[in-house]
């Protein structure tokens, strides 16, 4: 296995802890850069990644059009098998957050202290599991009201991290973002899984 280091603000030079999980929801219309980034980042900071989706093995297009290949479906995902969950934006999480199973996912995230980061309109699917009351968080400006009313407390940001809970507006945000991410991740320690 590569090691490969992460540079975070005050963990720069700091790798990951070994055997890093993390689940990134796909569906169609996903927002491209924000999948495709923080998933990237996260390969090349060292952690294992994997892209689930309604369908395992499935091509979900982007909105604009970049492809992304589920390994796994949703149904078949459990919370202990990682350390956070990475929720894109774009239309795909007002769909997905129909789905119960994908709601329960994000519900037992936080009941676990584990990273939940969500970039633009993907904090609707934390609003919809309920778990932003209290929260400081952002997002994007389309759904600021959706994430007051669910008890959440705005920032104007372009990374807010309140304990286990990353939350970013916009694409252009993503640099944030991710070390937002990974600043999570490495404080994490020995929180999460087993490296299988």
């Amino acid at each position: 296995m590569i090691s490969t280091v992460s540079t975070v603000g005050s963990h720069a030079g700091a790798a990951l802890p070994a055997g890093t999980r993390i689940l990134v929801l796909v569906g169609h219309d996903y927002e491209d850069l924000e999948l495709w980034y923080p998933r990237l980042r996260l390969e090349e900071a060292g952690a294992h990644v994997t892209v689930a989706g309604p369908a395992a093995g499935h091509t979900y297009a982007g909105k604009h059009g970049y492809p992304c290949c589920s390994d796994a479906a949703l149904a078949d995902m459990e919370v202990a098998d990682f350390h956070g969950v990475v929720i894109p934006g774009g239309w795909m999480p007002d769909a997905l957050r129909r789905d119960r199973h994908v709601l329960e996912l994000v519900h037992g995230f936080d009941a676990a202290g584990r990273l939940i980061a969500a970039i633009c309109h993907g904090g609707w699917i934390p609003v919809s599991a309920g778990v932003y009351r209290g929260v400081r968080v952002t997002g994007s400006p389309g759904i600021k009201d959706d994430l007051i009313n669910a008890g959440g407390l705005w920032e104007d940001a372009a990374v807010v991290v309140d304990r286990h809970h990353v939350s970013s507006r916009r694409p252009a945000d993503l640099p944030a973002f991710c070390r937002g991410i990974l600043a999570v991740l490495a404080g994490a320690g020995s929180v999460g899984p087993e490296a299988r």
